[in-house]
This record gives structure tokens, C-alpha cells and sequence, in this order.
């Protein structure tokens, strides 16, 4: 883990400045995107101006350092499109995305585990089959139109759950009951479309396991097939999982920017979309130093997940 978070820091100032550099780099004009329609009647000089406020007319290497130092004592900039800082729009919507998120996880987790162990101790029967089929299929589909689809059989043909937002447009205030309703889509859509992959590993693990000569042992010993299949096997196909969970936190940023977008929720992640449509540059960069820590995190709790779950491994020697 000492290694992994020595890498982290260049890992990011490579990421932020590469930012910095497509950002030099790109054809679109932030003080245009602002502007809008006044684009057209504001005179050259007005907008030099604006380039020279925002420092986008300075050198490369000047933006990133200048960046880099308000960065380091806490200023994020304020953003072009809300108006207002980038740190106070990262806080009101923060809590919402790791809402969604968190939930959506553990849904993912529970339906992962079950059913792609439910496949494994049924190998090759029509139930197996069913479940393999669903996941492969799941795994092809785009989020975004999983989400779009859910909310046309939901929300839209059977009008069971809402389509989107915190709330109703009637209701002026977010009530527990009217969250957990708005919550269904979401969580459901990103759990289910992050799901199969992980239903596929728990499957192909565990039939692995249960061809081990200690699960034939357990088994010639009288115990229970339940208590081989979670106690034995099963404990042992997770190891590989916990690894792999840390390589697929990016897959799981970028559902939750989708599906936040389908369903008009108030996330950070979602908010991606709109900075990077409005040219929002100060916006554009925190979010994604923040998806980046993100990753970074996930792969260092992957490492110190393996070693409590089998403390012969040393953290360093973690791949």
C-alpha cells in the first residue's frame, strides 16, 4: 500500500495537468460558451478582457501552477455556468451522489454474490443458463439506455415510480418517503447495469473453488452442501473479487455520471456533464481530480480489504 500511495501524487499532477493541456488544446472558446447569444455583439476587446480576468490567455504552464497553488490552500476557483465556487457547488451535490452510489452498491453486492453463486452450484441447468444469459446481455447494454428504459416501463407506461429529481414538481420540500421513491430507478438501474460483471466472476470463481481437492474433503466429511458452498467455497472465490472490485471503481464513476444525467438527480457526477457542455473549466477540473482520488481510493481499500480477508498476504506484495 506504501508503493500505491507514493504513486498517487504524480499519478495525479500527471492527470490534472493533462487536463490543463486538452484544455489549452481544444477548439471550443469558454468566453463564446459564457457569452452565448451576446457572443455575436460583444466587441473583441470585451472578451479579451474576460480571457485575461480568467487567465485562459496566459501560458500552459502558468495556468497549471497557478491552479495547482490556489488548490493546495483550498480554493477551487467558482464556476462560469452556476456562479458560484466550485467548492460549494461540489459540497451541496457530494452527499447525493455517494447516496446513490452507496446503495446501488450494496444492492450490487447482495445480487452479485447470491445469484452468481446460485449459477455456479447449479452449473450448466437451465437456471444457470437463464442467469448467464441475463448478465451477458445486461453487460452489452449502455447504462444510459438501460436507465432511458427504465423509466419508459416505470415511470412512463406503468407510472409505479417517479422519473426523475428529488421530488415531485408539486412538492417544495424533499420528504424521506418521496426520496426513497425517487431513489428506486436510480440506485436499481446503476446497481443492475454495474452488476454482471460481478455476477460473472462470482460464478467462474466458485465453480474454480469447487473443484478443489478441500471442498471434495468437506464434502466427504458429511458436511451440509450450504455449508460448503458458503463457508468453503465461496469464502474462497472472494479473495480474486476483492482485487478486481478496486480495478472496476472507474466503470462505477462513470454509471453514475449516466444514470445521474437519465434521471435529473442532483449528484455531483452528473454535474460532469453539464460543466463539460458549458465549457466550465474550474468546475470541469475539480470534478475530475475528485473522480480521479476517487479511483485511487477505491484500489487502496481493495489492497487493505485482501490483506484482512487473508492476513498471510503482506500489503506490499498486493498486486
Amino acid at each position: 500500500m506504501a508503493w500505491r500511495l507514493a504513486f498517487a501524487v504524480p499519478l495525479l499532477l500527471a492527470v490534472t495537468f493533462g487536463m490543463f493541456a486538452l484544455a489549452k488544446a481544444s477548439p471550443f472558446d469558454p468566453v463564446r460558451q459564457y457569452l452565448g447569444d451576446r457572443a455575436a455583439i460583444t466587441s473583441p476587446q470585451i472578451m479579451a478582457e474576460i480571457r485575461a480576468n480568467w487567465g485562459i490567455d496566459r501560458p500552459l504552464l502558468e495556468q497549471y501552477t497557478t491552479w495547482l497553488g490556489n488548490l493546495l490552500r483550498g480554493d477551487l476557483g467558482e464556476s462560469r455556468s452556476l456562479h458560484l465556487p466550485v467548492a460549494q457547488v461540489i459540497g451541496e451535490r457530494l452527499g447525493w451522489t455517494l447516496l446513490v452510489v452507496g446503495c446501488a452498491l450494496a444492492l450490487m453486492l447482495v445480487a452479485g454474490l447470491a445469484l452468481g453463486t446460485l449459477a455456479a452450484w447449479r452449473r450448466d441447468s437451465w437456471l444457470d443458463r437463464l442467469i448467464s444469459g441475463t448478465a451477458f446481455a445486461t453487460e452489452a447494454a449502455p447504462v444510459f439506455w438501460v436507465g432511458l428504459l427504465a423509466v419508459w416501463v416505470f415511470a412512463v407506461t406503468l407510472g409505479w415510480l417517479p422519473a426523475g429529481g428529488l421530488t415531485d414538481a408539486a412538492s417544495a420540500s424533499v420528504t424521506v418517503s418521496g426520496l426513497l421513491a425517487h431513489m428506486v430507478l436510480p440506485v436499481t438501474v446503476l446497481a443492475f447495469s454495474q452488476s454482471s460483471w460481478l455476477l460473472l466472476f462470482v460464478r467462474e470463481s466458485v465453480i474454480g473453488v469447487l473443484k478443489e481437492d478441500y471442498v471434495t474433503g468437506a464434502r466427504a466429511r458429511g458436511l451440509r452442501e450450504r455449508t460448503v458452498l458458503l463457508r468453503h467455497a465461496l469464502r474462497s472465490a472472494l479473495l480474486p473479487f476483492i482485487t478486481i472490485m478496486g480495478a472496476r471503481v472507474p466503470e462505477l464513476v462513470t454509471g453514475a455520471i449516466l444514470v445521474e444525467a437519465v434521471f435529473s438527480w442532483p449528484g455531483v457526477a452528473g454535474t460532469t456533464i453539464k460543466a463539460a457542455l458549458a465549457v466550465d473549466f474550474p468546475l470541469l477540473a475539480a470534478l475530475t481530480l475528485l473522480a480521479t482520488v476517487a479511483v485511487v481510493l477505491g484500489n487502496l481499500l481493495a489492497d487493505l480489504a485482501y490483506t484482512v480477508a487473508d492476513p498471510r498476504v503482506r500489503v506490499l506484495g498486493v498486486s
